[in-house]
């Protein structure tokens, strides 16, 4: 069995257009891998295709979590079975508490019949929150209402560090952040990193890349995976932008 997010030619679409096209890439747990590419360039419509989003159609190729297949799960089931979406968008849930919407998603992981053991689910939700700098009373607070960005992306953080998953896809996590707010949130993201994570992080700049340093880049446009490299990548993106990138994917299509 391969401990890997693997994605195998996979083409997506969106009603009658063709987002994601022939696109392979390989994520083996314990690497952080990075997609980076130009707006419209489908890196969020990938994300959510993996997720299971019912707007996304997967018309060929094929999606696996160590060596499964997870095209055919639900939602819940890709989440249970170890993937994890952070959003670029976070959304506002009025009326559900952080602490609730955490705990009911480690209770919903459980055997049927039973439950976490509250005491040591609050302990365990206080260090994690402690390490992300994110003030206890925020677990009475509605998740996401009234945020700022930095809050929103720390609490995505904090929902992936409580599910402790195989997989996790941050999808633009530093989207809206300060500088401030992007070196918390990549503290957090770093402090996760380990053996049993393998994760891919979505973004348009280098400047996450310099807080959370990934194993591979990966280049997208058109849809399409175009080119892949070293860290070092990301930095001749960053320098030269990317038109050069129009001539790869050309040759590519």
């Amino acid at each position: 069995m391969s401990a890997s997010l693997e994605i195998k030619n996979l083409n997506v679409s969106i009603g009658d257009k063709r987002i994601i096209k022939d696109s392979s890439l390989t994520v083996p747990k314990g690497e952080v891998h990075a997609i980076m590419g130009p707006n419209g360039t489908g890196k969020s419509t990938l994300a959510k295709a993996l997720a299971g989003h019912p707007d996304y159609e997967v018309t060929s190729g094929d999606a696996l979590i160590d060596g499964e297949s997870i095209l055919e799960l639900e939602v819940d089931e890709r989440s249970r079975n170890g993937l994890f979406l952070a959003f670029q968008y976070p959304m506002e849930i009025p009326g559900v508490s952080i602490a609730n919407f955490i705990r009911a998603a480690k209770n919903a992981r459980l055997p049927d019949g039973e439950e976490l053991n509250a005491p040591a689910f609050y302990k365990e939700l206080y260090e994690k929150m402690d390490m992300l700098k994110i003030d206890r009373k925020f677990t009475s607070r509605s998740v996401n209402e009234g945020f700022s960005g930095g809050e929103k992306k720390r609490c995505e953080i904090l929902q992936m560090a409580m599910l402790d998953p195989n997989y996790a896809i941050l999808d633009e996590t530093d989207s809206g952040l300060d500088i401030d707010a992007l070196k918390v949130v990549s503290d957090g993201v770093n402090a996760l990193r380990g053996p049993g994570l393998g994760a891919l992080v979505i973004t348009h700049y280098q400047r996450l890349l310099e807080y959370i340093v990934p194993d591979r880049v990966h280049v997208m446009y058109d849809g399409r995976i175009v080119k892949s490299g070293e860290k070092e990548l990301a930095l001749e993106l960053e320098s030269k932008g990317y038109d050069w990138i129009k001539e790869i994917a050309g040759n590519a299509a």
